[in-house]
């Protein structure tokens, strides 16, 4: 149940990001829900390995290069699916910002098993928060 909510999430973000800037094209709800797929399996799998390749550069730019990897597996997937597609370099850097951005605010609220989850604080009588 969660990879599903995480799935469509990411079809949410690239929805949004398709909205935003113009260089990213969406032709409908399947060709964002099948491009988060394939982002996901190109996240998972290719990812890491340029990660690793690129640590240098990562290191040297505190971390900031991952938004241009980032935007190579966009561009990746674009190629793959058809009814979506990324025009340009900076159009692939700003909707992996935009994608990043708001999947990560949209699953901080999902748990493991997929449901809404928040954390209820209580003020104690010393004046504490537990």
């Amino acid at each position: 149940m969660g990879l599903l909510v995480r799935w469509l999430i990411l079809t949410a973000a690239i929805t949004v990001a398709a909205y935003l800037i113009q260089g990213i094209e969406v032709s409908g709800f399947f060709s964002a829900f099948f491009a988060a797929a394939i982002l996901g399996v190109l996240n998972v799998f290719f990812k890491p390995i340029l990660l690793i390749l690129t640590l240098p550069i990562n290191v040297l730019t505190l971390g900031l290069f991952t938004f241009i990897i980032n935007a190579v597996i966009l561009k990746m997937a674009s190629g793959v699916i058809s009814g979506f597609e990324v025009h340009g370099f900076w159009s692939a850097v700003w909707g992996a910002l935009i994608i990043s951005a708001v999947n990560w605010v949209l699953t901080s609220f999902i748990n493991e098993q997929g449901r809404v989850e928040y954390v209820d604080l209580k003020k104690r009588d010393n004046g504490r928060w537990e």
